[in-house]
Formats: structure tokens, sequence, C-alpha cells
């Protein structure tokens, strides 16, 4: 018997969320007969939904007073927003040069971007202060309290509501700005008496409240900007699962619909001090200035269930990159008559195929590499194509005691917008050969003399990236690694086959200095006798090790090895959303009073401070909108994951050896190495089953979902049902594959036939050269189910063919199943059921 490998995530689109699902808690929005959902907004309204304020218009009567007159902030979309990423770009905060935040200020001539969930009721064109989460820093300028610098009478008339005329003989006036939930629940540092006397309630902190806190609200209190006055950040936009006291996406019934709660993203445009003040301490909420605000209504999807109640569930299992996407698809095909509702649970996609080649009525496994044991009666349809992808935020410091050109000094604390990666640097961020991965304190020498501290010192990366980063000084820990997901993965197969694909990457690997002197930790080094282990580490693998046994036993404190000091992230979609907040993971300090006592960890970085590299994937870089280093190509080319490099690289695929249907791109290929355009981590995802294990409802069910994956799904757009951003839409002879391979499923297991003799064989191509992809295309769809020759290499991409190949022995590993009480039960105890091997059966 086999355990169901415990995922690394479970992603349920059955119940619509967005996110990810504690274990023991299902959310769902029981959508009766009675009720409507709303139709998905079109592509085009979507698109055009980004927005555009200015003072000029929102502070008609005293902007010229703003701190900046002219700013004009451009929100990108403000429709069907999830839980991601929203680009924020302003211009015209000009005058006065920005400057960060200090232990006694909030900074200078910078904005504070926050979330709110009300209408002001005095002008419903307005959010209401008492709504809005900030303060949750706790820091100066970004409070919800302070004392004022001058007496009761002098506080604005608007402010005196939320005021205690006098808190002590030596401290002035205190005004506190209650915060009020969706759910009515109020936070209030200020008691009222029956006979209207106000006090200050010393028990309530409005800033560290039980509705959000430092560590879950999204708010940023300083943004600054450039010299031009112009910046950009992307801000996290966090729906009633990520904030319930904001319940921004609840569901809400407007006539007979459903629709998502909207709310409003503040910008607020603070000056160099606040009234009373010499610097800025007090409260944005304040009214000085919140009557400079910038608003802007958000729409969002509604959070919950869009399956009516009674459809059958069917279950999902295995590749990350397609989840998105699985989402997005969801409430479309759940709503058609008779549809089924699809739970997707993101686990190894080799423990995915070993469920669909070995065990009945197994979950539709999703996969982006073919079984290892070609040996199988597996059909496999390609459904997505996206890729993998480096995120980086990091921002500027120019070196203070170095000497920096004037352009570079007056970018300071604004974001790098490019980073180029080569398949030997990606390397050194994986195997600690920098010495800032390592635990502090640790003797490092066994690195070699040249290892730099992170990548930003290294030459190799200094040699093909902007001048302008030789004269930062970048210091952090996140700096000397990437974000890394734990577990299994092709999506780490895929990585360390880019790497070991480069002759550079793979002899510095082995253990070859780089052209600057620098070694791989020898603790990962692929040659058994440069290893300090004495075996070589093997690759490519289908995991990110972390070899290095190094640990430091601090005094009186926890040992710190390489997994306490830099820790792995739960998956793909984590990396790409701590990017977004500026999280590299960093460990604090140790906490002697806690208990146990334990190591803190440090908190997010603001914009203008971040330092943060990631492994993650093209759909959640999109979502979080977070920008994505360039990576070199086999053809010397620097490229990102656009729609247009993804298709390249599918173009320049080549069929897997022995396996029918599957194609992957071979990076050492001559194919690969012609194509300047394509993307080097291209991942083409497919849906796999075996006909003969799969009852036939399920058989017709894994065959909608394919038919609708890579047909209506395929349409672009970040309504519900389109293919979301990150991924490319299918080739056209990939859907006539993927259409193929759904009519096999749901058909069922064929008749044996004798193997093809060489006459039977389709013609082979001429010279060398590939059969063109309609040709190839058209001889995989109307050829019936027979043992799959091994096609040769230099075949395009666009030749998938939906055949199966010859199945395995009835002997061999047992399989595992989802089953279909896993959310009522499982979820709750995280027990694994075990499932014994069922017996063959063909209805």
């Amino acid at each position: 018997m086999n355990v169901l490998p415990r995922a690394r995530r479970r992603t349920w689109v059955a119940s619509g969320l967005t996110g990810v699902l504690t274990a023991g808690v299902v959310f769902a929005l029981v959508v009766g007969p009675s009720v409507v959902i709303a139709a998905p907004a079109r592509a085009a309204d979507v698109a055009s939904s980004a927005v555009t304020v200015t003072a000029k218009d929102q502070d008609p009567a005293g902007y010229q007073d703003a701190p900046f007159p002219d700013l004009a902030v451009t929100v990108s979309q403000t429709k069907n927003l999830r839980q991601q990423g929203v680009s924020v770009s302003w211009t015209g905060a000009t005058g006065h040069a920005s400057l960060p935040f200090t232990s006694s200020n909030g900074g200078r001539w910078f904005l504070q971007i926050f979330q709110c969930w009300g209408d002001d009721p005095t002008d419903p064109q307005r959010p209401d202060r008492t709504t809005c989460q900030y303060g949750g820093t706790a820091k100066y300028g970004a409070t919800r309290d302070a004392t004022r610098r001058y007496e009761y009478d002098a506080i604005p008339e608007k402010d005196k509501q939320y005021s205690v005329p006098r808190v002590s003989s030596f401290e002035g006036a205190y005004t506190s700005i209650p915060f009020v939930s969706r759910k009515g629940t109020v936070v209030s540092s200020i008691t009222t008496a029956a006979d209207g006397t106000k006090s200050r309630d010393l028990s309530v902190d409005v800033n560290n409240n039980t509705q959000f806190d430092a560590n879950t609200t999204n708010e940023i209190r300083w943004a600054g900007s450039g010299a031009d006055g112009t910046g950009s950040l992307s801000f996290e936009m966090q729906t009633t699962m990520q904030s319930p006291a904001l319940g921004c996406g609840d569901p809400v019934t407007v006539d007979g619909s459903v629709e998502g709660a909207s709310c409003w993203l503040v910008i607020l445009p603070r000056p160099n001090a606040d009234n009373g003040s010499s610097t800025i301490n007090q409260s944005g909420l304040f009214w000085d200035s919140w009557k400079h605000a910038l608003a802007v209504r958000i729409g969002f999807e509604p959070v919950g269930a869009r399956c009516t109640v009674g459809a059958p569930e069917r279950q999902l299992a295995g590749s990350e990159i397609a989840a998105l996407a699985v989402q997005s698809w969801q409430p479309a095909l759940c709503g058609r008559s008779g549809g089924a509702v699809y739970s997707h649970l993101t686990i190894a996609e080799s423990d995915a195929l070993t469920a669909a080649s070995t065990t009945e009525d197994a979950p539709l496994a999703l996969t982006s590499y073919p079984a290892s044991d070609n040996a199988t009666t597996l059909t496999y349809a390609p459904i997505a194509l996206s890729g993998l992808a480096v995120t980086f935020a990091i921002d500027r410091n120019p070196d203070p005691f170095g000497t920096v050109p004037p352009e570079y000094a007056a970018a300071v604390n604004l974001p790098f917008t490019e980073l180029k990666l080569t398949p030997r640097l990606l390397a050194k961020l994986l195997t600690n050969s920098y010495w800032g991965s390592l635990p502090p304190e640790l003797d490092h020498s066994y690195l070699g003399p040249n290892s730099p501290e992170n990548i930003t010192k290294d030459k190799d990366f200094l040699a093909i990236n902007a001048p302008e980063w030789a004269y930062q000084s970048l210091i952090s820990p996140s700096l000397a690694d990437t974000l890394m997901p734990q577990g299994r993965s092709d999506a780490a197969r895929a990585v360390w086959s880019y790497i070991m694909a480069d002759p550079d990457a793979a002899a510095f690997m082995a253990g070859a200095p780089d052209p600057y002197g620098m070694t791989v930790n020898p603790w990962y080094a692929t040659d058994a006798a440069k290893n300090k282990s004495g075996s070589a580490l093997e690759l490519p693998r289908d995991d990110f090790p972390k070899a290095d046994p190094a640990e430091v036993v601090p005094p009186q404190q926890s040992p710190i090895n390489v997994v306490a000091w830099r820790p792995y992230v739960n998956d793909l979609d984590s990396a790409a959303y701590l990017t977004l907040r500026g999280d590299g993971q960093v460990l604090g300090p140790w906490d002697p009073t806690s208990a146990p006592a334990k190591y803190t960890k440090t908190g997010r970085s603001l914009p203008g401070f971040q330092r943060v590299l990631g492994i993650s994937d093209a759909p959640a870089s999109e979502r979080y909108e977070v920008r994505v280093a360039s990576l070199r190509n086999p053809a010397g080319e620097y490229v990102t994951p656009t729609s247009g490099a993804l298709l390249a690289a599918a173009s320049a695929m080549s069929p897997a050896a022995g396996v029918s249907g599957v194609a992957g791109l071979d990076l050492g290929s001559a194919a690969a190495r012609a194509s300047k355009d394509a993307y080097p981590l291209a991942l083409p995802v497919y849906a796999a089953a075996d006909p003969a294990l799969l009852s036939a409802p399920l058989r017709a069910d894994y065959a909608a979902f394919i038919r609708y994956a890579a047909g209506a799904g395929q349409a672009s757009g970040v309504a519900l049902g389109q293919l979301p951003p990150g991924y490319a839409s299918l080739p056209s002879s990939w859907v006539t594959a993927a259409t193929a391979a759904a009519d096999a499923i749901e058909r069922g297991p064929a008749a044996p036939t004798a193997a093809p003799t060489p006459s039977d064989a389709a013609p082979a191509s001429s010279a060398g050269a590939p059969r063109s992809a309609s040709s190839a295309v058209a001889a995989s769809a109307s050829t019936t189910v027979q043992p799959a020759t091994t096609p040769a290499l230099g075949v395009p991409a666009n030749a998938l063919a939906g055949a199966v190949t010859p199945r395995d022995p009835e002997t061999g590993a047992i399989a595992v199943a989802v089953p279909s009480s896993l959310v009522a039960g499982a979820l709750g105890t995280g027990a694994v059921p075990l499932v014994s091997r069922l017996r063959r059966r063909v209805p």
C-alpha cells in the first residue's frame, strides 16, 4: 500500500477560492436555484478598467494646497479583482525630493497607499476613513492615533468627534480614528461616558488589534518618487479571505445576481511635516492629510463557490503551474448543464502520474513531463503553455561612501526594473555559493576566497547587467540566494535541466571556477571528487536541496542551519507573493521571552528597501505584478516569459523519446540554439489519464475538462473562464491534439491491435527536416491507438498527438488516489487514507 503524498498546497478551485486553503477549514458560498451568478465580464471591459485620478479632479477646492498639486495616479485594474497585485503608478509628485523614513519620523514628500471598504456617509463618492486598513505598522506617520502638538480648540472640526481634549497634565489633546470592520466590529481607544465626557482607553491599541496587524496588513506607509516626480509599485489587493475585516469580494446579491462587494484604494500624499509639527509624525487619517486623499473604487469577483449544489466532484492532481488557469476555468465548467466541479490538488507530478497509471478512477494528472516509466497507457492532452520565472524586487541604494554618477544617486530607493541571469548565476543562487546565504558567524572559508557576499557583488553578474548595479550597496541574505519551493516538482526538474544544459553552468557545478575565480559550494559539486560529502550531487533532479550541513550554535540559543537561516517557501505562488510584499524570509533575532524561546522573523520591507529573489512561475508573477528576470537562452539572448517567447519555445520543442503526445524544450537541440526569441524555462502542461482505469462518467468529465481547457479556456483575459495572464494560448495544432486525446479518453480503451509494420508507419521527413505541424497533427489525430514508436528529434512541438503508449505490466508500484471525501474528512486531521490496488475495470 502507498500513502497519498501530502500536498505542498491545496488549491481548491471547487469552492472558487483564491489562495491557500488551510487544513480543516472549507469555505463555500452555497448557490441555490433562485440565485443567478453574475456573468463573467468581457475581456474588453476588464482591459479598459484602468483608472487615472488626479488631485485637481478629486480635491478641486484645496488641491493647490495639497502636497503634490499636479499628482496623477493610475491604477492598472479596477474590476474583477481577486487576491493579486495591481500596478499603481504616478506622475506629478514634483517640487520636492522624497526622503525615506527614519527612527523619529515617517519621511518627507511621499505617498501612502491602502485599502478601505466603506463609503463616507456624507459623500458616497469618497471612502470612509474609519473603514481603512491603516495603522497596522504602528510607525511614525502611519498610525491611527497620536497626541496632538496643540490644544483641542485647534483640532479640525472633522477630527473633534474622534478626540479627547487633554490626556494628562503633560500631554496635549489626543485623536484616534476608530476602525469599523465590514462585519460591524468597532476598535476604538476612546470611550464616551453617559454624560458625553470622552477619555482615552489605554487598554485598546487601535494599531495592533484583532482585525489587522503588522503581519497581515497590506498598507504601504512609504512610497517615494524619483527626481522627476514619477513612481510605480505593485500593490497587494486583499479579498475577504486575506482580510475579513475589509470584506472585499464578500458575495452580495444585487437584483438577483451575486456580485463581489466593492472596496476603495486610497493614495494619500504626505508633505514634509504635519500640522503643528516639524516632521511627519501624525496619522494620515487625520483631516489635515485625509482631505487630500485620492480614491479609486475597486470591484472584486465574488469570493465563494460558483457551482450549484449536487454537481459531481472530479479531482485533478499535479502541476501547480496550471493552478491559476484551473481556478479561472472552474466556474465556467461547473456552470454548464451537467457540468462537474473540478478540485485541483497540487502535488508532485510524478506522484500524480503514478496514480493515473496504476489506480482505478484516479485523479486526472497534470504534468509537464511524461511518466518516467514509458511503458504505460497514459493518454496525454496539452492544456496549457506557460513557464517558470525568477521574480525580483530590488530597490536602489547607491553606495553612500563611493563616487556615484548624479543620475544614479538621484534614483535612490527606486526599483530596478531589469535584471539578467545566466544559467551559471542561477546555479550560484541555488547552491549556497554566496557566503551571505550561510548562517552568520560561520567559517565559510571552504567556499573559497572569491565567493562574494551576494549576487549584486558578483563580477559575473555585473558583467552582463546595467552599469548602475556596480554603484549599489545592497546587503541582505535574500540577495545571496532565492526563495525556493519545498518538495518535488517538475518546476525543479526544469530549472536544473536549464542549468545543466549550459556548458558553463555545468562546468561550474562540477567544480570549475568561473572567469573570476568563484567556485560552487563544494557540498553541491556534481563531481564526487570535489564534493565534500564524497558523493556527487545528481542533476537534474526534481527538488531544490539544501545540501550544505553548515550550522552555528549561538550561546543559549537554538542552532541555525541553512534551512533555518534561509527557509523554503510553500510553493511557486508563495515565492511571487513574498516578492510582492518585499519579504525575503530573513531570520530575526532570538526572543528569550517567547514560550518556548525562539527566533523571530524579520518583517517585510517597504517599497524603496526591498531585496528579494524568488523561483516562481509566469502566472503567479503576473497575478502579483512582480518583475521577472531575463534569462539567457541557448541562442544567447536574454528573454522574459512573454506570450511570444513562450510560443517561440513551443515551436522549438521536441517530442519526448518513447512517449507519444508529449514534447518539451530540449535546450541542447539545434532548434533551441536557433530560436533567439524562445524563453528557456517554458513548460507545457498536459492532462494525463489511462482510459482503461476510468469509469465512463469520469472519462466523460475528464474529456469535458480537456475540451474546455484547450478550447474556450484559451481565450486570454482576467475574467472567469478565460486564460489568465502568464499563459500563452495553445497553438492550433496543440488544440487539435488535445481534442483527439479527449476523444480517446472518453471513448475508453481500444481493442488490442497488432504492432504496425515499418510500411504502416508515417512517412519519414525528408533530409532530416521536421515534418510540418499540420501533417504531424493530422496524422496523429486520425491514427487509432497503437504502441508508439520513438519520434525523431527535431519534429516540432506542434506535432503533439493524443495517442497512448504501451501498457505496463500488472505488477508495479502501488498507486495513490485522492478520495472524494478529502474535503470532509482528511483536511481536518491531515490524515491520508491508504488505498489498495483496485482491480482494472473496463466499463
